[in-house]
């Protein structure tokens, strides 16, 4: 397999967390997906979407407990030194 974007060969088989989001919740969803090693392309397959697509509506549905790993913060907007 050659990656579509770089071309390189250096293509393997990798855990990744694919990111879905739920208003300004960001939910990571381990899943093992092929991956470019040179540029980072990743390569779902029919399965993997599948598996994806439940998930996302099982959250949705309030059908999936979620568990808290960490909390994104951001600067507030012109509250920058320059």
């Amino acid at each position: 397999m050659k990656c579509i974007i770089c071309h390189s060969t250096d293509i393997s088989l990798c855990r990744v967390n694919e990111q879905l989001s739920r208003g300004k919740d960001m939910i990571l969803v381990p899943v093992e997906v092929l991956v470019c090693n040179n540029c980072g392309e990743r390569y779902y397959d029919r399965r993997t979407m599948q598996k994806l697509e439940k998930i996302e509506d099982a959250v949705n549905a309030g059908r999936l407990s979620l568990e808290r790993v960490g909390e994104v913060l951001r600067v507030r907007q012109g509250l920058v030194p320059a």
